[in-house]
């Protein structure tokens, strides 16, 4: 039976996932990455980091599962998207990679809205300018690290920057590549006219591949250091969300993908290129061949919840502070949470957002607090799914959901009245590795395509059907909800 391998670059650990042809998780492992932040809004790590981890994570897997390298059949490659790193002419890093959460690029976001003009910028991008995109990023060391932006010959993503190390290629996949704002949209490769406007040269980036195209081979050297078998193959793989959203089978448009993690995700694929007005939520293409997708994010859902539970109720369970939650009716008796403890990214693109807690009086208890912090992460992925379906994208039949958050029936019941739709949870918990496995299987010539490998592997099972009267009494809820950013916008 071919084995399948699915590496996951994230922030924090690079995992290594090993499946059958038939979808079945044979063994996993991961190893941790360091972060550095060496100044106000900085997040850095040092490549070589992730080379080490990936390493370790794939010997590890495979003797977790008592197989050799000659057993894989292809590998998948996903990661944290948007970060920056760049290489010299010998392929060596030139400094530490800049990552997704680094904010320091305001600036420059400012100055490629005026060099393109917010319209073109979204025309040809589908996207607006974020500090947190790769383009802002190479822009402020041209700025302020002129000596280092002197010697690139080479910008890569950090899973890319893993993809060279396996394969001495130079490669990306177009889901990861929209998040550069250098992407066009519609081609589905670099834009010509992004790259001449900002002065960075075509030949820095690498190839773009669909998700499933073979990019290189496992070289002798990564053979030496993986024990993979030399000439395997490395498809494209996805970002984080897109190989996320194959990972729960959100490959087709009407499925979304809701991630529930530290951040929350709304991924809607598409069979078109569809653009937000001025470019508020993310539009890129998907992992899958000729579909991309529209995505909204917040910056803090289950980690609303987990700064609640350690800053307030730090000795009790979860399932204790929930239950006391679950006896509190809709809408916490006029208590309200604005879930902005991280700022927010999309529907509103404010750094300076701050969380808030709205409406206490003395009858209110832990309760009804805890409730309002469940109902306004609910509200605000509500946010970012009104702000999908007012760019086009049509009401989800259902919605895929995962992440620590989707792990709590009170919650996932409040998830589906407020979304109005059913949620269901995939029979694996693996999701980006798992997706990025998945298209190295259609890399492989396992399956035809994505949809067959998803249709092929993942089974789900429905965990909460919206009630169609809690749906009408929390659309009035949201209401107010909604109405209270622009009410506080200036006092952020």
């Amino acid at each position: 039976m071919a084995l399948l391998l699915g590496i996951d670059i994230s922030t924090t650990a690079t995992k290594a996932l090993l499946m059958n042809d038939e979808g079945a998780v044979v063994a996993v492992a991961s190893n941790p990455h360091s972060l550095q932040t060496p100044a106000p809004l900085w997040s850095e790590q040092d490549p070589a980091e992730w080379w080490v981890a990936t390493q370790k994570s794939i010997r590890q897997a495979l003797d977790k599962a008592g197989v050799s390298g000659d057993d894989v059949a292809g590998v998948g490659l996903t990661g944290q998207m948007h970060g920056l790193v760049l290489l010299d002419t010998e392929g060596t890093v030139l400094r530490p990679a800049m990552l997704w959460n680094d904010g320091r690029a305001s600036d420059e976001c400012d100055w490629i809205r005026e060099q393109l003009g917010l319209d073109a910028l979204v025309e040809a991008t589908g996207n607006n300018a974020f500090a947190g995109f790769t383009a802002p990023k190479l822009l402020w060391v041209r700025n302020h690290e002129p000596e280092v932006y002197a010697q690139v010959a080479q910008v890569l993503l950090p899973k890319d920057y893993v993809r060279y190390c396996l394969t001495n290629a130079y490669a990306t996949d177009r889901a990861g590549a929209g998040g550069t704002l250098l992407l066009d949209l519609q081609t589905r490769d670099w834009s010509k006219k992004v790259l001449d406007t900002l002065d960075i040269p075509a030949g820095w980036l690498p190839a773009t591949h669909e998700g499933p195209e073979v990019t290189g081979t496992i070289s002798p050297e990564a053979a030496a250091a993986t024990g993979l078998r030399q000439g395997t193959p490395v498809v494209g793989g996805g970002g984080d969300q897109a190989a996320q959203a194959v990972g729960v089978g959100a490959s087709r448009p009407g499925v979304m993908a809701l991630t529930v993690g530290t951040s929350g995700v709304v991924f809607a694929p598409t069979d078109n290129a569809v653009t937000a007005p001025n470019g508020t939520a993310h539009s890129f293409p998907h992992a899958v061949p000729g579909r991309w997708h529209l995505m909204g994010v917040m910056l803090s859902a289950a980690g609303s919840l987990r700064w609640y539970h350690d800053t307030f109720a730090p000795d009790m369970s979860y399932d204790d502070l929930l239950a006391e939650a679950a006896d509190v009716p809709p809408g916490a008796d006029g208590v309200f949470f604005l879930p902005y403890l991280s700022g927010e990214r999309t529907p509103h693109a404010n750094p300076h957002a701050t969380g808030v807690f709205f409406g206490l009086t003395l009858r209110h208890g832990r309760g009804h607090i805890t409730r309002a912090v469940l109902e306004g992460v609910a509200f605000g992925l509500k946010d970012n799914l009104t702000l999908l379906r007012e760019a086009g994208v049509p009401a989800p039949t259902e919605l895929r959901v995962s992440g620590g958050g989707a792990r709590s029936p009170l919650w996932q019941q409040i998830l589906a009245d407020v979304l109005g739709a059913p949620l269901l949870a995939p029979q694996t918990t693996e999701g980006a590795a798992y997706g990025a496995a998945l298209l190295a299987g259609v890399g492989a010539n396992i399956w035809a395509d994505v949809d067959a490998a998803c249709d092929a592997t993942i089974a789900c099972t429905v965990t909460a059907t919206p009630d169609v009267a809690m749906m009408t009494t929390y659309e009035g809820i949201y209401q107010t909800f909604r109405s209270l950013y622009p009410a506080m916008e200036s006092l952020f």
